[in-house]
C-alpha cells in the first residue's frame, strides 16, 4: 500500500488544470480510491504554484461524476466537492476531468453550491454535449442527496478512521526506512 501519487485534473479541452504533489494511496475498493495529502504541493495550468494548508482525505469514484476532499481543519473536516468525470489511475497518476461546479460543504452541515457562472460559461465555450450536461447535474443532485444521507464520506467517523490509517501505513513506512539505513 502506501503509494504515492499524483493528482492531476483536465478541463474539458484536455488543458491541464491543476497538479497535486502527492497523494498516498490508503485504500483502494472496486469502485473508490481513497487518498491522503497533507500540505501538498500544487501546480496550476496557468504555471503558479501554491501549497495547500492542511491535510486532506481525498475519495475519488469510478461511477460517479463528482470527487470529494475533506480538509481537516482546526479539529473539524471541511467538505470540498468536485464536480468531475469518474477518476481513472495509470503510471502518471490519478487523473479526471474537473467540470467546474463544486459543493463546499460546512462542519454544520451547511452547504453551498459554487461556480455555477463558470460552468455556465464553459458549457458554452468548451461545447459541453448535452447529454454531459444532464449527466453533471444528475450527479450534482446523487452528490447532494449523498451529503443529507450522510454516506461515505460525510460522516466524521468514516474521514478520521481513513486519515488514522494513512497515519498508521505512514509511520510503519518510516519504520521500514530506519531499519534498512540501519
Amino acid at each position: 500500500m502506501y503509494n504515492k501519487v499524483e493528482i492531476i485534473s483536465y478541463k474539458h479541452n484536455g488543458d491541464l488544470h491543476r497538479v497535486w504533489q502527492y497523494g498516498y494511496i490508503v485504500r483502494e475498493t472496486s469502485d473508490m480510491l481513497v487518498l491522503v495529502n497533507d500540505r501538498a504541493n500544487v501546480i496550476d495550468g496557468d504555471g503558479r504554484r501554491w501549497r495547500t494548508k492542511e491535510p486532506a482525505v481525498c475519495y475519488f469514484f469510478k461511477d460517479y461524476w463528482f470527487n470529494i476532499i475533506c480538509m481537516m481543519r482546526n479539529h473539524s473536516v471541511y467538505y470540498y466537492c468536485n464536480l468531475s468525470s469518474p477518476y481513472v489511475k495509470d503510471e502518471e497518476g490519478v487523473k479526471y476531468i474537473d467540470y467546474d461546479l463544486d459543493v463546499k460543504v460546512f462542519p454544520s452541515g451547511d452547504k453551498l453550491v459554487l461556480d455555477r457562472d463558470e460552468f455556465d460559461f464553459n458549457k458554452l465555450d468548451l461545447k459541453y454535449p448535452a447529454d454531459l450536461i444532464v449527466i453533471i447535474e444528475k450527479n450534482l443532485k446523487l452528490l447532494l442527496n449523498r451529503i443529507d444521507e450522510g454516506l461515505v464520506p460525510f460522516s466524521l467517523g468514516t474521514v478520521l478512521n481513513d486519515y488514522n490509517l494513512y497515519k498508521a501505513q505512514k509511520k510503519q513506512m518510516e519504520k521500514r526506512l530506519e531499519r534498512a539505513k540501519d
